[in-house]
């Protein structure tokens, strides 16, 4: 049923509607017809005026309607429109701006005196409408001038209907309390007129308790709380008391303590049974002790006052007022958050949705937080179908991260590297895609700057200085037939200004490069054809990026957080934050954000696993034991060793796998893969620190040099290098290319040798030829068995591609030395330690009969990854041995069957 109030305020819109049409056909469309058109400045801006306030009137009038139709809406349909449809409720803002639009208008023509001149111009007319005009007007003095009438009745109708606007709302407010209050279901337990109370800050004039709300009254404002959301804080003085709610905190104050007693007990009750849903409320002084209501509490609410949380809907777990533990947020805007908040904060794992403004598409943030921002490490799949998978702080990306658009997007990228504040900012590596292309070197401000090398897809590659993105000063070009230049460069990489060519042949053209419009390239300058060829080394093995960038500092972003977590004693709670989700794959994550949030692996298992790692460190301290566990923690993706290597392999995948698969950069990875065995076992020891503290235990001493790298080379670079293996292969592949090439061509021709043949063609003695192993068959002759010689030492080294493990190559090697030894003592019969003559030429003979494919790149790789203790042992003098063979193999003798007579054993060893 419609209060008196809404039927009073329907016939105020009629009487205002109808007063401002008379206003606007007796003053103001008068005012605009009869003033002529002024040729002052002044008169034109009062002109302008006046019609900037008919304009503003017509707008007041369509508003007074629009009011007017909400609330004939509303009386015709009591039973399905509610109170909330009306204008003046629904959209009291623009309504309230339209109102105000009005009297700005209205109070720049009373400045100008636009009525004054309006009816001074016009003298006669507006005699002619004196008593019209003073129609609309009440207590206005016949003997007032026109100009004062004219203003009068543009303003007095307006000032009457705002004050009868006030007088019905306000009572239209009281009433609606009442009916909101007034429930059938509701009991009043308390009321501030019989028990007198004073609430602070809000001044109430009278506080109602209900077994459901908590009611303030102040003048015409209705102030509710849900008990449910209402925690009671004693205070110390005995005659106050505090409530703690969302968005207030309140004081109850006494005179009397006994009152003040009362207020507490009721409150506390009250609040009890609302949580209880129950309605049996206890006689103060009666019966046990008053329960006191849980601190922990899972309710709904929504944010009323400003701020970040305005009109937001949170539904999950509370603590004393502040949403605490796991919840949802949901704003209007359509912004969604799931997760865990402290003291009110989002803090913790969290997923936050937030819609795009102009497509139907979400940007999705799965990250850890900490005091409303995002810290620590986070997913973020974006509604532009990029993906960042990093560090944050204070909310911007910050630490390593990769940021990575959709495969088939117009201009396919990836950068991996370091984040300063959301830009990208120190070490890291680009992919371009669509200009085919890959960025390795330093970046400053979302910019490259400073040392860099360009890896093309067509196999240029460019080292120099960058500033602002630009290449600046001079660079080193090598092209892929293993051209040299050194000068500078357009950004296409294209030679412009003084510089120098190299060619393989070693002929050099030093001069003033160019290009133009059709034209290619020009220079004018020096072709010098009589240098010498120049040494390999220097073009087609030239190394770039070396000491451009040390290695210690390249991947810091990755080694931080996990020195971060070491120092702060290994929590498990914080793994995740510090190191990484174990899993790096969307899909793994699950698309539900409830099962990300509220299936997640709580704090206190992740203390329990992170215990049994430091205690698995313990046990096994002592090698094998040592190996056997590292190897372990390295290949478990939920250690925190494994997470730290899975990691590294990623920034080495992105480095130097695919575009950045350059025979140049076969040094820089080297050396980086040496420098993450060195970070590993570094965190390895902090870890062993860690579970040590936590035991009581006295720490271990710290490691000199010489002990560390003997770990580092002979522990963990084995274990870890399978990690990297493939990517760094290929590099030794395409940098040893040209000799694997004259080496499979030696190969290939020697293998056309029958076994004696070959023998003989070596010039191995005869009396150490095997031949007592051969078996024939009836239709075979002894000159043409093929492959049947050394038989057991050449199936020996065929397994040196079967493992990628340094040490066990070298044993491989030490195995197949022994083999041949074996082989040559069963033939005579005796013990027999071959010397160098006779070995070099059996090593070679089992060599081609392996047949092993790229033995050049596997030799370097042995070389360059092996313990640094083997160095002049047994292992070095076979890789040594290894090496004299398959150099012999490329020569182009042995590649055109020419031979010398005898092994010169001083030319190999």
């Amino acid at each position: 049923m419609c209060s008196p109030e809404e039927e009073a305020l329907l016939r105020l819109e009629e009487v205002f509607s109808a007063t401002l049409a008379r206003i606007n056909s007796l003053v103001l469309q008068p005012l605009l017809e009869t003033t002529p058109e002024p040729s002052d400045a002044q008169g034109r801006e009062g002109v302008r005026l006046l019609q900037q306030l008919h304009q503003s009137s017509q707008r007041l009038w369509e508003v007074t309607e629009e009011s007017l139709h909400s609330l004939q809406e509303r009386l015709g349909h009591q039973d399905t429109v509610g109170l909330e449809s009306l204008l003046l409720l629904r959209d009291a803002d623009r309504v309230l701006q339209v109102h105000v639009e009005y009297i700005e208008s209205y109070a720049s023509c009373v400045v100008v005196q636009a009525f004054q001149k309006a009816a001074k111009k016009r003298r006669e007319f507006w005699r002619g409408q004196r008593k019209a005009l003073w129609q609309l007007l009440s207590g206005m003095s016949s003997e007032a001038s026109v100009g004062t009438a004219l203003a009068q009745a543009l303003h007095q109708p307006l000032a009457h209907h705002v004050q009868q606007y006030v007088f019905l709302l306000l009572s239209l407010g009281d009433s609606t309390a009442d009916d909101l209050l007034c429930t059938p279901a509701r009991r009043l337990l308390q009321d501030s007129q019989d028990v007198p109370v004073t609430v602070t800050p809000l001044r109430a004039e009278r506080v109602l308790l209900f077994d459901d709300v908590l009611v303030l009254l102040q003048g015409h404002s209705v102030h509710t709380f849900d008990l449910k959301l209402v925690w009671l804080d004693p205070g110390q003085d005995g005659c106050t008391f505090h409530l703690l709610t969302p968005e207030e905190e309140l004081s109850f104050c006494s005179k009397d303590p006994q009152d003040r007693m009362v207020w507490q007990w009721k409150v506390t009750q009250a609040v009890c049974q609302a949580l209880r849903g129950k309605k049996d409320f206890p006689v103060l002084g009666a019966g046990l002790e008053p329960s006191e209501p849980p601190t922990c509490r899972c309710v709904a609410y929504t944010f009323r006052a400003e701020g970040r949380l305005c009109q937001a809907t949170y539904e999950g777990e509370w603590c004393r007022g502040r949403p605490h533990g796991r919840g949802t947020l949901k704003w209007p805007d359509g912004r969604n958050h799931v997760g865990s908040f402290c003291q009110g904060l989002e803090h913790g794992f969290g997923i936050r949705l937030v819609p795009q403004a102009s497509e139907d598409k979400f940007d999705c943030y799965k990250c850890h937080w900490r005091e409303g921002s995002m810290c620590g490490y986070g997913i973020c799949e974006y509604g532009t179908d990029k993906v960042y998978k990093g560090y944050f702080r204070a909310g911007l990306r910050h630490g390593f991260g990769v940021l990575e658009s959709a495969p088939q997007a117009p201009q396919p990228f990836k950068y991996t590297g370091h984040w300063e504040r959301g830009q990208r900012s120190g070490y890291g590596v680009e992919e371009d895609g669509d200009r085919g292309e890959r960025y390795i070197g330093m970046w400053q401000a979302d910019q490259r700057h400073g040392p860099g090398v360009m890896v093309t897809q067509a196999g240029v590659c460019y080292q120099g200085t960058f500033q602002a993105d630009k290449m600046v000063g001079p660079g080193i070009l090598l092209s892929e037939d293993d051209s040299l230049y050194e000068g500078t460069f357009t950004r296409d990489l294209t030679l412009v200004g003084k510089g120098k060519v190299t060619f393989p042949n070693g002929f050099t053209l030093e001069g003033s490069f160019g290009s133009g419009a059709g034209k290619g390239l020009h220079t004018q300058g020096v072709l010098d054809t009589a240098a010498f060829p120049p040494d390999p080394s220097s073009t087609r093995k030239r190394q770039l990026g070396v000491g451009a960038f040390p290695v210690e500092s390249r991947w810091q972003g990755i080694y931080g957080p996990f020195r971060d977590f070491v120092s702060a004693g290994c929590p498990g709670d914080e793994q995740e934050t510090l190191l990484g989700f174990h899993v790096q794959n969307s899909r793994e994550l699950r698309k539900s954000q409830e099962y990300l949030c509220c299936e997640r692996a709580q704090p206190e298992p992740c203390a329990d696993r992170m215990e049994d790692v430091l205690d698995e460190l313990l046990l096994h301290r002592e090698p094998p034991a040592l190996r056997e566990c590292l190897g372990k923690a390295l290949s478990n993706s939920l250690h925190p060793l494994g997470k730290l290597l899975r990691t590294l392999m990623l920034t080495f995948q992105a480095t130097y796998a695919g575009m950045g698969a350059s025979k140049h950069l076969q040094a820089l990875a080297q050396e980086e893969v040496k420098q993450h065995a060195r970070e590993l076992w570094a965190a390895y020891r902090g870890l062993l620190q860690v579970a040590l503290q936590r035991k009581g235990q006295a720490p271990e001493e710290d490691e000199d040099t010489e002990t560390r790298d003997l770990q580092v080379h002979g522990l963990v670079l084995p274990l870890m290098l399978p990690s990297f293996y493939s990517e760094l292969f290929t590099l030794y592949l395409l940098l040893h290319e040209t000799e694997d090439s004259l080496y499979s061509q030696g190969i290939a021709n020697l293998s056309l040798f029958p076994d004696t043949k070959l023998l003989e063609f070596l010039d191995v003695q005869k009396h150490l030829w095997p031949l007592k192993d051969l078996t024939l068959t009836t239709n075979q002759r002894l000159s043409l068995v093929r492959d049947k010689c050394f038989l057991s030492a050449t199936e020996c080294l065929q397994k040196i591609i079967t493992t990628v493990d340094p040490r066990e190559k070298l044993e491989v090697l030490e195995r197949t030395y022994g083999e041949i030894e074996a082989t040559v003592s069963r033939v005579l019969g005796q013990e027999h330690k071959l010397p160098m003559d006779d070995l070099l030429p059996l090593l070679i003979y089992v060599v081609s009969r392996a047949r092993i494919q790229h033995l050049g790149a596997e030799i370097h790789l042995i070389r360059d990854m092996m313990d640094p203790i083997h160095t002049g042992g047994l292992y070095d003098f076979l890789l040594t041995a290894l090496e004299s063979c398959y150099e012999h193999i490329q020569k182009e003798d042995m590649r055109l069957h020419r031979f010398p007579g005898r092994w010169d054993s001083r030319e190999h060893w």
